[in-house]
């Protein structure tokens, strides 16, 4: 599985964690940077480039890092199709794909440390949407139905 990856000035602190993790899980991983905290990266751009490469095809999941998880959560999920959570336990890591079909895992690295990152990464990489259950099947539908609703309003 391909993995967009991205950190803004201060979830930098857990590149290393975050990209080993990935690549024990055996994915392939798709930096789109930062490796360093030396120049201020504004995480809506990193949602940006995560949300760009999920929507084309290019990755199937995203990781996002930033200071607090937030920020970075609440601009990836401005975007359609795209289903992020900050997760900083690892029952909600798994639990977000197999029930929700979350697409993009959030992190603070000024909440949760290397170790326990890893750990978050891998409960989110392995875990699987459970389609086979009508009841998650069905909320899925729905939020793709919000979706349509508010771009229909939108326009």
């Amino acid at each position: 599985m391909k993995v967009a990856v991205a950190f803004d000035h201060r979830g930098v602190r857990l590149r290393e964690a975050v990209l080993e993790a990935v690549a024990v899980a055996g994915c392939d991983a798709i930096d789109l940077g930062v490796e360093d905290a030396s120049v201020r990266v504004d995480y809506p751009d990193q949602a940006a480039g995560i949300a760009r490469a999920i929507r084309s095809g290019d990755a199937k999941r995203g990781i996002l890092v930033c200071g607090s998880g937030v920020g970075a959560c609440v601009a990836v999920g401005k975007v359609p199709g795209i289903r992020a959570a900050i997760c900083h336990d690892v029952y909600s890591a798994h639990q977000g794909v197999e029930h929700d079909d979350m697409n993009v895992l959030c992190l603070g690295s000024e909440i949760v440390g290397g170790a326990l990152a890893s750990e978050l990464v891998r409960a989110f990489l392995g875990a699987r949407f459970n389609e086979s259950d009508e009841r998650y099947a069905a909320r899925l539908r729905k939020v793709e139905q919000m979706e349509r609703d508010a771009a229909r309003e939108l326009a």
